[in-house]
């Protein structure tokens, strides 16, 4: 049996919930209802499309259609963190683009070949979906990960100063607040795996119950989700950062951001 099929207007009834929210922010001054009532128009309006869009590349399923598809979502992430992280588009923009891509891009590969065992890869059922949950953890990580490492060393700049005249070197210096970024990045991720299956039941396990598949299909898919989503926003993390810091400093070892 299917999932339940909705009209496409039910949506709507959750503007029920949304009304007394907007009058508790105006009460309250709490600017957050043009943000809000902005959020909600955005996402329908892109689901819709990416819907949309989607059918046809799922019926055409073509490698290199699937693959410039993926390399948009990656270009959309980096762009995102470069502009939420305050980095410059111009010295920034690439290294974060690679830092999101290879580790994802190796995940997702792996899992479909030697966990899943596709015949095809890059079948756009499973490329793009699992590739789109790697890429929105990755894209949360990073950006946590990356603010906490610049502002760490904005915050500390005497100290960083002060670790390099005593000749320690830019790596050296700079380790405290590395080690706190990658910290911060992994700990929603490493406490969303812990309570799995006792305080929540993810999107991908749900969506594959309601479309019929046998709980403990839907549980195998969610266990292989959340472990390539630990690692690959681990070493994207490392490497967003490593790649990032080479036009982070410049010759005296300043931070230039």
């Amino acid at each position: 049996m299917g999932v339940q099929e909705i009209p496409f207007y039910t949506p709507l009834f959750l503007l029920i919930f949304v009304l007394p929210m907007a009058i508790i922010n105006y009460k309250l001054g709490i600017g957050l209802n043009k943000r809000i009532i902005y959020a909600l128009f955005r996402m329908t309006i892109q689901l819709v499309l990416v819907g949309f869009f989607l059918q046809y590349i799922f019926l055409f399923n073509n490698l290199w259609v699937n693959s410039a598809y993926v390399l948009f979502m990656v270009g959309a992430a980096g762009l995102s963190t470069v502009k939420t992280c305050g980095l410059t588009m111009k010295n920034q923009f690439v290294p974060i683009l690679i830092g999101f891509g290879i580790p994802n891009l190796v995940m997702i590969l792996f899992i479909n070949q030697f966990v899943i065992g596709l015949d095809n890869i890059f079948d756009a059922q499973y490329y793009i979906p699992l590739m789109g949950m790697l890429l929105g953890n990755s894209l949360s990580g990073n950006i946590i990960g990356i603010n906490t490492f610049y502002n760490g060393l904005r915050q500390n700049e005497r100290q960083y100063h002060y670790q390099l005249a005593l000749s320690a070197n830019q790596w050296e210096s700079t380790l405290p607040w590395y080690k706190e970024a990658i910290i911060a990045c992994m700990n929603p991720i490493i406490a969303s795996t812990e309570t799995i299956g006792l305080v929540s039941l993810p999107g991908m396990m749900t969506g594959q119950i309601l479309g019929g598949s046998m709980p403990m299909t839907a549980i195998v898919y969610q266990i292989v989700i959340m472990g390539a989503i630990l690692i690959s926003r681990y070493f994207g993390i490392h490497f967003s950062i490593l790649l990032t810091r080479k036009k982070a400093f410049d010759d005296y070892d300043r931070l230039i951001l």
